[in-house]
């Protein structure tokens, strides 16, 4: 006796479809690779972010200006020069050091060489760029480069144009090269502040100082105001500090004296320049100042 070899009736057969069973006539093909892709519910949806993309982000900054990104394309552009240009209208590059009422202080990217930039802040928008910021600063008709004790001021037309900011090898080659030579006495004269009818523009109103020792970072007990000691050559240096930065760290810290590991972490950063600079007038003395406390770069 033989086996059947045709499967009862409602058995489906392994390998063929409804199209092979002449009983059901043609039907649907299996599901292939290619049937299985679902097709994009939201094609304009994803344009739409895809653009979102490319548009350059904003945040709040000078002027409403543009914040954030680099500026190596700005810096790279540049066409290096021997000597600053001052002259009514012209834009001077600006790498900033420092940004105080006063002035904001920098390099010149296309000079290499540091600069004081005399800002006219408005009461309702004080100074807020930082470090490593690189800004365009249009110089007003008139620059004022008559200044005796602080010879590398200019007076800059509205407020500087954020382009980004600039870190790595660049800044530290440049700051490297801007360090000031020790001497005597920082900013070519001794103590804390001179008449400001003692000044001839025979020395600097800035340098870029890398202490030999410390620096400390302290409040004074009288008045609470924040100053720093360090060394620079053989001298022994107590300055007073407008750097923000350095008040927040001390308030971060909750301490009155800060140096080494515990001054660096309050920062956030290891100290290695100092910004000393020569104020503006007050009460007809110039004064000693560090306006900032900067990385290596």
């Amino acid at each position: 006796m033989t086996e059947d070899a045709t499967p009862p009736t409602g058995t489906p057969v392994v390998g063929t479809s409804h199209a092979d069973d002449p009983a059901t006539g043609p039907g649907p093909a299996e599901p292939g690779p290619a049937d299985l892709r679902l097709p994009d519910p939201q094609p304009e949806r994803k344009k739409e972010k895809q653009k979102e993309k490319e548009k350059p982000r904003r945040s709040s900054g000078t002027g409403g200006t543009r914040r954030g990104g680099t500026a190596k394309g700005v810096a790279r552009s540049i066409q290096s020069r021997s000597r600053i240009e001052v002259a009514g209208g012209s834009t001077l590059t600006v790498l900033v050091l420092s940004c105080h009422r006063e002035d904001t202080t920098g390099v010149d990217l296309a000079s290499g060489t540091l600069v004081r930039a005399r800002v006219a802040w408005p009461e309702d928008h004080g100074p807020d760029l930082a470090p490593f910021d690189v800004v365009a600063a249009v110089l007003a008709e008139d620059p004022e480069r008559d200044d005796l004790a602080q010879p590398e001021s200019v007076t800059v037309d509205g407020l500087p144009r954020h382009l980004g900011t600039l870190h790595g090898r660049r800044v530290r080659r440049l700051l490297h090269k801007l360090t000031a030579p020790v001497e005597e006495h920082v900013l070519g004269f001794p103590g804390t502040s001179a008449p400001y009818w003692e000044f001839r523009g025979f020395h600097p109103s800035l340098a870029l100082l890398v202490p030999s020792k410390g620096p400390v970072l302290f409040r004074r007990d009288g008045d609470r105001s924040v100053w720093i000691r360090f060394g620079w050559g053989r001298s022994d240096n107590w300055l007073p500090v407008e750097d923000p930065r350095a008040e927040r760290a001390l308030d971060a810290a909750r301490r009155d004296r800060l140096q080494g590991k515990d001054l660096a972490a309050a920062l956030g950063f290891k100290p290695h320049y100092l910004v000393a600079s020569v104020s503006r007038p007050r009460a007809g003395h110039c004064y000693k100042t560090v306006r900032a406390i900067l990385p290596r770069g």
